[in-house]
């Protein structure tokens, strides 16, 4: 575990304020984004059934958490993103290209590693929308990427027009710079992929790392990404730089989805051609879903950004080990 408190650090906005400033800039921004990118809410699954690709394998040695359902032959599997059930709701919503859906994703991670800006419970906006094969390139890629960091500036004026004690945080940085995960890798060799973001970050301020999932010149890859549901030419993470934390702070992983082209490409470099025997995966392989582009949006990680906070666990409530614990006593933090 991995849980430092910077020195002095004391909570811009009290516990009540806080709770308030949270449910206030999710509405904020949601709407913003829904408008900037014409998506419409629906509602979403916490679980999914088993052994059917649905559900999100992240690296692909997560382990869901997994349940037998009384009465049925089904094991259930607490989702880990939408990433591939958005796809398949956008066939059945019968959405034409240039609208798309979002929803309120909760998952659990068992697996991940607790610090800052990590928790077992994840809590994100997952958006998905219809593009046409035309969109399939880097510049409509960037062009979303715009809308996105937009909507989250124009939120963060707001909030801090309502708490004018949050503007000490300073702003984001509405311009973003593009660079992709080869350049970086070029630029600092001897570094570590974290490294290499905070470097960069720390440099521009806002930027989106793309060409995350395949391997790089070194052999090894930026950082995991599943195999069939990004394509990893045409994605990316959404980094800020947050001060009171000296980090690069990611906020988003986008892009657009794989067609039955790169999946079958991807599958094979990562050894996961057993996949397509799986019911998502066919219909993508049957060309039976459409093309599309999307991403997850955390919310406890807008939270922190917005409300200059540096644990993730003063803005969401999650379950935390001793030396977590032990720390934010002793800093003064109340985690929720």
């Amino acid at each position: 575990m991995n849980t430092h408190i910077p020195e002095g650090y004391k909570s811009t906005l009290s516990i009540y304020d806080t709770q308030k400033a949270i449910s206030l800039l999710k509405r904020i921004f949601i709407d913003r984004l829904a408008g900037e990118l014409n998506l419409y809410r629906v509602s979403a699954p916490l679980f999914v059934k088993a052994n059917t690709g649905i559900n999100d394998d992240l690296n692909g040695v997560e382990r869901p958490v997994s349940f037998d359902i009384a009465n049925t032959d089904t094991i259930g599997q607490v989702v880990h993103s939408l990433a591939k059930w958005k796809r398949m709701a956008l066939k059945r919503y019968d959405f034409y290209p240039g609208k798309g859906l979002y929803t309120d994703m909760n998952a659990i991670r068992r697996d991940e590693e607790m610090d800052n800006l990590h928790s077992i419970y994840v809590d994100q906006w997952d958006w998905e929308k219809v593009i046409e094969e035309k969109d399939r390139n880097i510049d409509f890629l960037k062009s979303q990427v715009d809308k996105i960091v937009g909507a989250l500036c124009d939120t963060q004026r707001t909030l801090q027009s309502i708490y004018p004690e949050l503007s000490l945080g300073g702003q984001l940085k509405r311009e973003v710079a593009y660079i992709t995960a080869q350049e970086l890798e070029d630029m600092y060799p001897e570094l570590s992929p974290k490294e290499r973001e905070n470097e960069i970050t720390k440099k521009y301020g806002t930027v989106f790392l793309m060409g995350i999932g395949g391997a790089l010149k070194s052999g090894k890859p930026h950082d995991g990404r599943a195999p069939d549901y990004d394509d990893w030419d045409l994605n990316g993470d959404i980094l800020f730089w947050y001060e009171p934390l000296q980090c690069a702070l990611e906020v988003s992983s986008m892009g657009i989805r794989v067609n039955a082209e790169s999946m079958e490409r991807q599958l094979k470099i990562a050894g996961c051609e057993d996949r397509k025997e799986l019911l998502y995966h066919k219909m993508l392989l049957n060309g039976e879903l459409p093309l599309t582009i999307g991403g997850g949006i955390g919310q406890s990680r807008i939270s922190m950004l917005l409300l200059n906070k540096v644990h993730i666990g003063e803005v969401q409530v999650s379950i935390w080990d001793d030396q977590t614990i032990k720390a934010c006593e002793k800093a003064g933090i109340m985690l929720l």
